[in-house]
């Protein structure tokens, strides 16, 4: 059995144009999140898999996706949507490569996981979203692998990130639970 996701109530029953609205703004709040960042290398840390959590958590996992994929797409083209506001195909074969193709698979899976009977709860969302950080640290060090090697992807791509990644799930489930109330009154769901 499903549950719908805040924002997906929200925009039921409206005109398309307010859902391609949400996932511009989705796909810029990601953006956004993307030029909070600690510089390192090969790959920066950003707030990136907190904002795609919280719109995975928030908006299910349809939205989400539409969301990361426009995202993905202006980045691609060339907008500053990347860390330290970069875009452009480059990006897709670099090191960070892995890391965007695993937003997308975490917004999915996380936003499905989010919408399933009892996914609600803070220890859902909690799992869930750690698993959203896995999704995204594996297929990062999965494709940084193949560029530097398996010891460099671990030391560089991967360890630096483990404890930023559970801190950010636990700031992801707590805001998802902090504006869930507020947008299920907005939706008088």
């Amino acid at each position: 059995m499903t549950v719908s996701a805040p924002i997906a109530d929200l925009l039921a029953g409206r005109h398309a144009a307010w859902r391609w609205g949400a996932v511009l703004v989705g796909s810029w709040l990601l953006a956004a999140s993307s030029w909070i960042e600690a510089p390192m290398h090969p790959v920066p840390m950003t707030m990136q898999t907190y904002a795609v959590l919280l719109i995975a958590g928030l908006a299910g996992a349809r939205l989400a996706g539409e969301i990361v994929a426009a995202w993905l797409a202006q980045a691609a083209l060339g907008l500053p949507f990347l860390a330290g506001g970069d875009g452009g195909l480059a990006h897709f074969a670099g090191p960070t490569g892995g890391y965007l193709a695993g937003f997308l698979a975490a917004a999915v899976i996380a936003g499905w996981l989010a919408e399933r009977r009892g996914g609600r709860g803070w220890l859902a969302l909690g799992a869930s979203f750690l698993l959203g950080h896995a999704l995204i640290l594996a297929a990062g060090f999965a494709w940084l692998s193949t560029l530097v090697g398996p010891a460099a992807a671990w030391s560089g791509g991967v360890a630096p990130f483990l404890a930023g990644s559970v801190l950010k799930t636990l700031l992801a489930a707590a805001s998802v639970k902090l504006a869930e109330p507020r947008l299920r009154q907005t939706s008088g769901r």
